[in-house]
């Protein structure tokens, strides 16, 4: 398995050769690309071999597995993805890329912990997304190389059978947990918050975060079933007294403010310095690529898209997922 930054046209030659790739590339460039093994999620921003970089025209290239090796592609709506773990190998990992903001965002972000079986076979992947400056002028997509869809209304997923003798294990590095502040609570589920109960009393959220200061840069964390979970912020628009997250707040669940981390880029950049491995595939959030400013820098062997979300058996935020086969 390897990972690489191509053009168009290399990506296109890879393709034709048969193997099963995750791809990751604007929009246009998914468009062009021919039918084949693959799937793909729309981002313009990647760390590749040479550092964290932004284009339009290169394509972030995961192979996986070869043309013969049982590898299957697979797209789901929001009524089939509970049934994604039962599509998977009984020895092997599952790839999954979801369309940002969508209906299928929501339904993963809010059930997938209660899929049966999902956590059963490894299960990585990520949020595709747009350009910043694109955001609310262009939907995020995926792509499904085997039908030639461009979408966002579907997920794609590639269910890869490993050999005997391997297995394949979900890491995460997350520099965030809980604070000791006040507790935030939301009356219903969402990507966008107005209103919310501060330590029981009732506050407009983006009023409280502008009034205390609050450091956008840390997200807000709920203890999810025992899981230190990220909710990171995208915007905070005072005018509208209204608060945009990455990933949606649900309804029943206490959040408090991540506790500080210190200088981001240093705590960042230590915290991937000590974790030394092959990575088959990786991803990286958007928050982590700007605060920990990863343009023009290497992450180790972590390279790959940086997205929206990330799936390590579950919906993440500010969190770098990789996946790691371990011979037994």
């Amino acid at each position: 398995m390897r990972k690489t930054m191509l053009s168009a046209d290399e990506t296109a030659n890879l393709i034709r050769s048969g193997k099963f790739l995750a791809l990751a590339a604007d929009e246009a460039i998914l468009r062009q690309l021919p039918a084949g093994n693959w799937i793909g999620g729309t981002i313009p921003y990647f760390v590749g071999d040479q550092g964290g970089l932004q284009s339009r025209a290169l394509v972030h290239v995961t192979e996986l597995a070869g043309p013969d090796s049982g590898a299957r592609i697979i797209g789901y709506t929001a009524a089939s993805l509970p049934g994604l773990a039962g599509d998977a190998p009984e020895n092997g990992y599952t790839v999954l890329i979801i369309p940002a903001l969508s209906p299928l965002h929501l339904e993963f972000a809010a059930n997938a912990a209660e899929y049966e079986g999902i956590f059963m076979t490894p299960l990585v992947g990520w949020i595709s997304g747009v350009h910043l400056d694109d955001l609310g002028k262009v939907s995020p997509k995926v792509a499904n190389g085997l039908t030639g869809q461009v979408t966002e209304n579907l997920a794609v997923a590639i269910h890869v059978p490993l050999s005997a003798g391997q297995v394949g294990v979900v890491r995460t590095l997350n520099l965030f947990h809980q604070g000791h502040g006040d507790v935030f609570t939301f009356p219903q589920d969402g990507f966008t918050v107005s209103h919310c109960l501060v330590n029981g009393q009732p506050a407009n959220f983006a009023h409280y975060v502008q009034e205390h200061g609050l450091d956008t840069t840390r997200p807000l964390v709920a203890d999810y079933h025992g899981a230190q979970i990220n909710v990171s912020f995208q915007a905070v628009d005072g005018d509208k007294g209204q608060v945009g997250f990455y990933a949606p707040v649900f309804a029943g669940f206490e959040y408090q403010h991540a506790a500080p981390v210190g200088d981001y880029v240093q705590e960042f950049d230590a915290l991937v310095s000590g974790s030394r491995v092959q990575a088959p595939f990786a991803c990286n959030c958007i928050l982590n690529y700007l605060f920990g400013k990863l343009e023009g820098r290497k992450t180790g062997d972590f390279t790959g898209p940086i997205t929206f979300g990330e799936i390590g058996y579950q919906l993440l935020n500010q969190t770098l997922v990789y996946l790691e086969i371990v011979e037994t």
